[in-house]
This record gives structure tokens, sequence and C-alpha cells, in this order.
């Protein structure tokens, strides 16, 4: 750790008590952001599994740029850079397929050089 990051005795504690409560703040807001992902993927999970029964393809590109460019008009008037925006989906969509990958190799299972 740097000295940067340790914490200093002379700090005024005004500045260390508002520096905390920020850290909460930050702190609460992660566990929001974990929750939610938590329940955006439950939610993609049953998409994944509708998918599969149906024989539809894990991806949906014409879906991914509408929510891409969705996204990216909620981060400006957000005002959060839409670059890092749809990064982030980027990231997320990767691993929703991913997901949907593996789903319908579940629902379909192994089969031999047959085709069964």
């Amino acid at each position: 750790m740097t000295a940067r990051h340790t914490a200093t005795p002379d700090v005024d504690p005004a500045v260390r008590a508002e520096l905390a409560r920020l850290r909460d703040s930050i702190d609460n807001i992660d566990a929001a952001l974990v929750h939610m992902l938590a329940e955006r993927f439950k939610c993609t999970q049953q998409v994944g599994h509708l998918k599969a029964a149906h024989q539809l393809p894990p991806a949906d590109p014409a879906r991914e740029a509408a929510q891409i460019a969705r996204l990216r008009r909620l981060a400006e008037s957000a005002k959060l850079d839409p670059a890092f925006a749809e990064k982030l989906l980027n990231f997320i969509i990767a691993e929703v397929i991913r997901h949907h990958e593996r789903i319908a190799e579940d629902t379909t299972g192994p089969t031999t050089a047959d085709g069964h």
C-alpha cells in the first residue's frame, strides 16, 4: 500500500468523518448494484431457458444493439460517459450470452456421432 492510501493521524476529524460518510454511501451503492445485477441475471436466465426451449439462438444482435443505444441515451441524460456505459453493458451482454449458450447445451444434452 502506498503512503497515499494510508490513514494519517494529522487529518482533520471532520475530513475523516466526511470521508467515512461518503465511503459508506459508496458501499451501499455497490451493494445495490450487486443485488440489481443478480436480479437482472435471474431474468436473463429465464430468457435463456425460453430461448433454449424454442431453439432460439443465444444471441440477439438486434436486441443487443437497441439496448446499447438505449443505455447510451440514459447515460448521457444521467451525465455518465456513454462509452463507459456501453463497455459495461457489452460486458454484461457477453456474460448473458455465455449463460444462454450453456443453458442451450444443457437443454439439448450431449449427442452421439449419429446425432442421438
